[in-house]
């Protein structure tokens, strides 16, 4: 059975609201950060959406763009009236003209980071009356003559369907008296964040009557991603507690999400960390060969001053000690039958292969008599060989002489290491060796798809658990 508590159906329906409150909420949080900078997708697809939502934000249609469609406005009615030859419309013409400069000298676009809009105007006016220059294409686009001649029709068409949109989309956003633009989402999301409260409230009152030795602090914190959901900053952060209580309502299923972000945090701290360590180890290997320790390792006859011993004990003789004699009074008797048959098949096979042996075998019970020989002869040298090592390993005398041979031993190898010109050419060879395993070794290391590892260790657990489930104690009738 899963750790996770299998609540009641009236717990199950009050999670999953809750979820979807918490979804709904955070939904509203994404559209508001994101209104600003989708607003002109918006306003084209979903007009209602920005006039209902235009003063939560505070933004209000700017004077002198919003003055300056208006005045466009004015222009069709008065050339659908008196015709483009009036000299009314004439004088419309030219205040349209004067706006035009006006909006290109003011850059109304400015406050509302929309300057990008202001030169895609001008860079469009340019292309449609072939003029370099934003002013003199606005000029000669709004003139009698020009209109005459591209037909009044089909130049506004251009107008309204390719320049006005861009107009349109400028806007002013008041600003409060922290100095900060005004965003009153906080009055949308008071509510959810009120019901939020009142939940963190209640959980954490049945969280502290159910264990009474936490503190209200430790209570509330029992589950402190819903903390997210109240905090008036960062709402962002609401993303965290809506998958957790979305996956814990059983609305969704995360596990795979959360198998991928292990598996992409495990690979990338593994990756990082095994190339750490391993150099590190080379790094110190290396740092002790420059200090001379390997003089001392060859040698042993300078103390390590770094070096810690916790016992006064040589951990190498002891272990060797207990090595050897376990192999000789525990091992050795166990496994002796079958040395005593390795030792009288070859001593058969000796017998066979000698010329005389094989001249005797024509005698009756020679080849009897030769089995109980050679049988004879492996045990006999199986007990003394045996009978010779106890001897040593037990003889007070024995294991001095050997301890001598393997201190002169020792000795010897550790002045002919020192000797200058060998010592140095080992050093050398040493560091040169780690510092290639460095190059070549860790970098396959980096190089190594842990994914594929963590994968093979996910399918090991696996496999694991199934043999385990697979092995049922048995129960007594």
């Amino acid at each position: 059975m899963s750790d996770r508590k299998v609540p009641r159906r009236l717990d199950l329906w009050f999670e999953r609201f809750m979820a979807i409150a918490a979804t709904v909420n955070l939904g509203l949080v994404l559209f508001n950060l994101s209104y600003i900078h989708w607003r002109d997708l918006y306003l084209r697809s979903l007009p209602p959406i920005v006039r209902l939502y235009d003063p939560v934000k505070g933004i209000q249609p700017h004077r002198e763009t919003d003055n300056y469609l208006a005045m466009v406005k004015s222009l069709e009615e008065q050339v659908s009236q008196t015709g483009l030859q009036s000299p009314q419309t004439a004088a419309k013409l030219e205040e349209v003209q004067q706006l035009s400069t006006e909006i290109i000298d003011t850059n109304p676009f400015a406050s509302a980071n929309k300057t990008g809009t202001l030169e895609k105007i001008k860079n469009r006016m340019r292309d449609r009356v072939s003029e370099e220059s934003a002013k003199k294409a606005f000029a000669k686009f709004w003139s009698q003559p020009y209109l005459l001649k591209k037909g009044w029709n089909q130049e506004i068409e251009f107008f309204n369907s390719t320049i006005q949109p861009l107009i349109a989309t400028n806007y002013y956003r008041q600003i409060g008296e922290n100095g900060e633009p005004i965003d009153r989402f906080w009055l949308i999301d008071l509510p959810f964040t009120l019901l939020f409260s009142i939940e963190l409230l209640g959980r954490s009152f049945f969280i502290k009557r159910r264990h009474p030795e936490f503190s209200w602090l430790e209570a509330i914190l029992w589950r402190w991603y819903n903390l997210l959901l109240i905090i008036p900053f960062w709402r962002w952060l609401r993303a965290i507690p809506v998958f957790i209580r979305l996956d814990k309502s059983g609305i969704i299923n995360l596990p795979s999400i959360r198998t991928q972000v292990n598996k992409g945090i495990v690979s990338n701290f593994a990756e990082e960390l095994t190339e750490i360590v391993v150099v590190r180890v080379i790094n110190q290997v290396q740092t002790s060969i420059k200090r001379g320790e390997i003089t001392r390792w060859l040698s042993q006859k300078e103390a390590f001053r770094q070096y810690i011993d916790i016992n006064d004990v040589n951990e190498v003789e002891a272990l060797t000690t207990i090595f050897i004699q376990t192999v000789i009074y525990q091992v050795f008797p166990k496994v002796q039958p079958e040395i005593i048959a390795i030792l009288q098949h070859n001593i058969d096979i000796a017998l066979k292969q000698a010329p005389v042996y094989r001249n005797l075998q024509i005698l009756p019970g020679v080849s009897q008599m030769q089995t109980q020989l050679s049988e004879q002869l492996a045990t006999q040298i199986a007990t003394n060989v045996y009978n010779a090592i106890v001897t040593v390993a037990e003889d007070p005398t024995s294991a001095k002489l050997s301890s001598q041979l393997m201190q002169r031993f020792t000795d010897t190898i550790g002045s002919e290491m020192q000797k200058k010109h060998v010592i140095s050419e080992i050093q050398t060879l040493l560091f040169d060796f780690l510092e290639e395993m460095k190059l070549n070794y860790v970098q396959r290391l980096s190089q190594e798809d842990f994914e594929q590892i963590i994968e093979q260790t996910r399918r090991m657990k696996a496999q694991t658990k199934i043999q385990a489930s697979a092995i049922v104690p048995k129960v007594r009738d």
